[in-house]
């Protein structure tokens, strides 16, 4: 059976309060955003939900992608918050192949964990955020993992996603977007991979992995 899920393409209305509050705050944005799924999911209903998102600017304005494998629902949104059209992505599992040639676009939160000395091996180290060509090798491993072999890489750095609040945690979550060409070398595990998302930050935009057809390198 062909997995489920369903992708929301949301042209904000960047003049509602309720798009600018969003945009300057992650924590907000996320919380928006999972009025689109339906409620009572357990203690982690992101995940239950499979709820992934992606901010896009262009010349055109600002755009949310957001991805989810339970129904979306656009009017949980707030009024005005943005023309909203949601497609359903099973012609494009449907589609996945070995050797098919595809774009790929994902922004990502690449980081390591700090290695610590042996006689603190029960503590976990801090998350560092890695750049550069740093950040490059863990995309091309998790593409890897993903079953995809990258054929090029574009890396355009972000504005990292800050959670605000007055409980909110100090981090900062770096943001990079890839976007290049590669080849399905693993349908099985990029069908995975697309519904659950990439690597850490994905309640601040980050881990959304999208594909389109390209020519075959």
């Amino acid at each position: 059976m062909t997995p489920a899920a369903s992708l929301a393409r949301i042209q904000l209305n960047t003049r509602s309060r309720d798009v600018q509050r969003d945009l300057r705050d992650a924590t907000q944005m996320h919380k928006t955003l999972m009025r689109l799924v339906p409620d009572h999911l357990g203690d982690a209903p992101r995940r239950s939900a499979g709820l992934l998102f992606r901010v896009e600017e262009t010349d055109h304005g600002v755009t949310l992608l957001v991805q989810a494998t339970t129904p979306l629902d656009a009017t949980g949104l707030p009024a005005g918050y943005g023309h909203t059209e949601i497609k359903d992505l099973t012609p494009m599992f449907r589609a996945l192949r070995k050797g098919l040639a595809v774009r790929y676009r994902i922004v990502v939160n690449p980081v390591k964990r700090e290695r610590l000395p042996l006689e603190l091996k029960d503590q976990r180290g801090k998350v560092i955020p890695l750049s550069g060509v740093d950040a490059d090798q863990w995309w091309a491993r998790r593409a890897t993992e993903a079953g995809l072999h990258l054929n090029t890489l574009h890396a355009t750095p972000l504005d990292p996603a800050r959670p605000r609040g007055e409980n909110a945690p100090a981090m900062r979550h770096s943001l990079i977007r890839y976007d290049g060409t590669a080849t399905t070398t693993d349908p099985d595990a990029l069908t995975v991979a697309l519904r659950a998302g990439i690597g850490r930050g994905k309640s601040y935009g980050a881990g959304l992995l999208s594909l389109a057809p390209a020519t075959a390198p």
